[in-house]
C-alpha cells in the first residue's frame, strides 16, 4: 500500500514539474482515491476520473497550478493531536500553508480536520 501511495504522488508531482496538465495513475485503489479526494477538496488538483478497463482500471488526474509539492511520508509516523504542530513545521513550508494527510480511526483526513475533531492517527502524505 505504501508503495502505491508513493508511486501515485510521484506521478502527480513529476507531471506537475514537467508542466503537464494530466497524468495517469495505475494501479487504482480505494486508498489512492481517498487521497485524491482530499487533494481535490483542498484545491490541489482540479478533478480525477476513474477509468475501468480489463486490467483493473486506472485514474486520470487533472493537475492545477496550486500544487507545488506532494510526497508520501515514510516511515509512517504515529501522531497525537498535541504533536501535530511539530510535524506541520517539519513537512510543510509554513504553518497554514499546505496539508498533512492523516489516517485516523474515522478515515483519511487533513491535519486541520483531525485537530478540529481532536483525534490523532498515522501520517500518510503532505501536499502544498
Amino acid at each position: 500500500m505504501a508503495d502505491q501511495v508513493s508511486n501515485a504522488l510521484n506521478v502527480i508531482y513529476t507531471s506537475r514539474v514537467s508542466a503537464k496538465k494530466e497524468c495517469i495513475i495505475t494501479p487504482m485503489s480505494n486508498f489512492i482515491l481517498k487521497i485524491l479526494d482530499i487533494m481535490n477538496k483542498s484545491g490541489y488538483i482540479d478533478k480525477y476520473e476513474v477509468i475501468n478497463d480489463a486490467r483493473g482500471g486506472f485514474i486520470k488526474v487533472v493537475i492545477n497550478e496550486n500544487l507545488n509539492r506532494c510526497k508520501s511520508i515514510r516511515p509512517r509516523l504515529p501522531v497525537k493531536v498535541d504533536e501535530m504542530r511539530k510535524y506541520e513545521e517539519r513537512y510543510l513550508p509554513a504553518i497554514g500553508f499546505g496539508i498533512l494527510i492523516i489516517s485516523t480511526n474515522k478515515g483519511l483526513m487533513t491535519n486541520i480536520e483531525a485537530r478540529d475533531e481532536k483525534i490523532g492517527g498515522t501520517l500518510i502524505a503532505y501536499v502544498y
